[in-house]
């Protein structure tokens, strides 16, 4: 499976130089003659893209077996920086081209920080965890950073149903790109998860994914026929916000019934902190579940339910081969899927519901982080 659909020579000679570098990055040293082969690509097309990167200091020679002279990556060659901004929270990860994690920290945040602020703790964080592992910024080849909310790709601005609401109308790309001096891609949270786990995670090998992201709120991520779809505006996905029931609560996005007020973080934790107090959160109900909280259990299993109908007209129109389940609330696992599957085969219809895979994501709370970081490997030096 490749990252993209390639439609033109430059795009399918972009996408050959990525098969090349992942089959290094998994296997490790290779001859040419052996990359040819797993790659299925003709040794003179092999030959070609080798000095190419090899010129270009991503390639270096290496033994292979047999003191046969291979090639492997290049690690000097520069890092990926990762940042993922969550509710509370600001990740940040450095990586090699082998996508080995050389540092990574996590700060606090307040969910009403102004955007300025989230910004600067991300770019001390970043220059920070540099130093730690002794990389100057000339070697970072791309910032990947997520944000929790819709992002308009004409413009770059986060749309007014963010999470952050101290981020509203602002332009991160523009913002991180200033602090940092360095070329940033942004990307929505759920399609960083997506990108994870079709990368390394439960969709390697799938082309046609749907991630759903579960935590304070409901996003999904989609992968058709292997690219990430975004839609015209930047801003597919964005399934926490669809309309379940029209006389439903008022969400924060200020229309009635959206799944979010069904599903999201506050539709969790609201019934059960009487009983819990109100310092409660989705990790100490995941955890309740799963020692036997009957009350836990039945309101992961409600919201299970709800976003399994949102689920089940996805499926209708997008036939997923697999359905990916990650976020906070991800972390319940069956108590939370056994539901979805249920209504997904009640109200999908029976060809598209009978195919469909509904499991929990491999990567857990990291999945957003690693996409940042896929979001550079995945498509360096070849962007």
């Amino acid at each position: 499976m490749t990252l993209s659909d390639p439609t033109s020579p430059s795009e399918l000679r972009a996408a050959n130089r990525r098969r090349v570098l992942e089959l290094l990055r998994s296997r490790g040293p290779m001859t040419q003659a052996d990359l040819a082969r797993a790659s299925g690509l003709s040794p003179a097309t092999v030959s070609s893209i080798a000095r190419e990167l090899r010129d270009g200091g991503w390639l270096v020679e290496s033994e292979g077996e047999g003191r046969r002279s291979a090639l492997a990556l290049n690690r000097s060659a520069g890092v990926a920086v990762g940042i993922d901004f969550d509710h509370s929270h600001v990740r940040v990860a450095i990586a090699d081209l082998a996508h080995t994690v050389l540092a990574e920290a996590e700060e606090p945040l307040d969910v009403d920080h102004e955007a300025a602020q989230g910004i600067g703790l991300a770019g001390a964080m970043v220059r920070r965890l540099l130093e730690d592992v002794g990389v100057g910024a000339e070697r970072v080849t791309g910032v990947g950073m997520g944000m929790p909310g819709p992002l308009r790709r004409d413009t770059g601005e986060v749309g007014d149903s963010a999470i952050l609401p101290g981020w509203i109308g602002s332009r991160p790309e523009e913002l991180m790109r200033a602090e940092l001096g360095l070329a940033v891609r942004v990307e929505n949270d759920a399609n960083l998860g997506a990108l994870a786990e079709i990368v390394w995670g439960a969709g390697r090998d799938c082309s046609d994914v749907l991630y759903v992201k579960v935590g304070t709120g409901v996003g999904a991520g989609l992968v058709l026929r292997g690219r990430l779809y975004h839609g015209a505006a930047g801003t597919a996905g964005e399934i926490g916000h669809m309309t379940i029931d029209e006389a439903g609560p008022v969400c924060r996005c200020g229309n009635r019934g959206c799944l979010e007020a069904f599903a999201g973080a506050e539709a969790v934790l609201d019934p059960l902190r009487r009983r819990h107090g109100p310092e409660l959160t989705l990790r100490d109900v995941v955890t309740r579940a799963h020692e036997g909280d009957l009350g836990c259990t039945r309101v992961i299993a409600d919201a299970g339910r709800h976003i399994g109908g949102v689920v089940a007209t996805l499926c209708d129109l997008f036939n997923p081969e697999l359905i990916v389940v990650g976020g906070e609330l991800g972390r319940a696992g069956e108590v939370l899927l056994d539901p979805m599957r249920e209504q997904v085969h009640r109200n999908a219809i029976p060809a598209t519901a009978r195919d469909v895979e509904i499991v929990t994501g491999v990567l857990g709370p990291r999945a957003e982080l690693l996409g940042a970081l896929a979001l550079v490997l995945a498509y360096s030096p070849s962007r």
